[in-house]
């Protein structure tokens, strides 16, 4: 853990009760709502008794507080260190961060101490003048909510021009390429960064009008994992950015429900896959036949080139 424990939850919470403390304006119901908004959800229960109860002695039984100043929370040279080596990524380049106070730091390591081995190599040129103001000015119209000119070259080369509302920004790990999700009058358009030859804020034309999409409804996934070579912190680690609930069935074996979007279906696929024994997929049938099908596939792939 490269940061200290004073930035978890539970002191964040507590800083930005003692910061209304300091001046003057703390309440009951303000100490409840800011446990609620802030903090996990049987906190309710845990913090606001603590402090009333002078169990964490920061408070005055009429909500002041024993503190003189508002909390600070000063990084340590270690962790300026990794922000800075953060910042040094080409695509968080691309948000322009603020890096005051970060000049003469040196980074804790270089982008090119990491070798990406699962993923394709012709990524989106984060360093490229045009991309980046293209990027920059999708960003300004997603954060201004105003429409888009565009001009793209599709995979045939085929060049477009479209008027459109910027819906979001998605990255592809696995791709290593942004794409603009936006509407246009007819259409939804699903736009490579990389392919935008030009863009430009315009007003929206009043024939435009943001179509009303059905929302996809996300999938539930449920597999015992094994505990082999430390296979369930690689499960977390690998699947970290889906929602997951995990109950422990004995000393070595886990079940694991994982929500996922009907998009991530195929990369979820390969990285259950990866896990080999270790994971046994129990629901949906429907992904255990995906799992079958993409099994016979390689084995017949296999097959046929090893009798070449």
């Amino acid at each position: 853990m490269l940061f200290h424990e004073i930035y978890g939850t539970y002191f964040q919470v507590v800083a930005d009760i003692l910061t209304e403390a300091v001046q003057g304006c703390l309440t009951d119901q303000r100490l409840t709502n800011i446990v609620q908004q802030k903090a996990f959800a049987e906190s309710t229960l845990s913090i606001p008794t603590a402090l009333k109860k002078q169990e964490w002695p920061l408070l005055t039984p009429t909500l002041g507080t024993v503190v003189h100043h508002k909390p600070t929370m000063p990084l340590t040279t270690l962790e300026k260190r990794w922000l800075k080596a953060l910042l040094l990524d080409k695509r968080i380049a691309l948000f322009q961060p603020d890096c005051t106070g970060l000049e003469d730091v040196e980074p804790l390591y270089q982008p090119e101490t990491f070798v990406f081995f699962d993923q394709y190599t012709d990524g989106d040129p984060y360093t490229d003048t045009q991309y980046i103001q293209c990027f920059q000015t999708i960003l300004q119209a997603l954060h201004e909510k105003k429409m888009l000119k565009v001009e793209f070259f599709t995979r045939t080369y085929a060049k477009y021009t479209i008027f459109c509302q910027p819906n979001q920004l998605e990255y592809s790990s696995k791709d290593d390429k942004f794409r603009l999700i936006a509407f246009g009058k007819q259409n939804t358009y699903t736009i490579n960064l990389a392919r935008i030859q030009s863009c430009e804020i315009m007003e929206e034309p009043p024939s435009i009008q943001k179509p009303v999409l059905p929302r996809q409804k996300q999938k539930e996934l449920t597999f015992l994992l094994y505990n082999q070579r430390n296979a369930l912190e690689r499960v977390l680690l690998h699947f970290s950015h889906f929602h997951k609930e995990t109950t422990k069935l004995d000393s070595g074996q886990y079940r694991i429900k994982l929500h996922y979007h009907p998009d991530d279906e195929t990369e979820l696929l390969i990285r259950v896959l990866s896990f080999g024994p270790m994971i046994q997929v129990e629901a949906p049938q429907e992904f255990i036949d995906l799992l079958q099908e993409r099994v016979h596939r390689q084995l017949d792939y296999f097959s046929k080139n090893r009798t070449t």
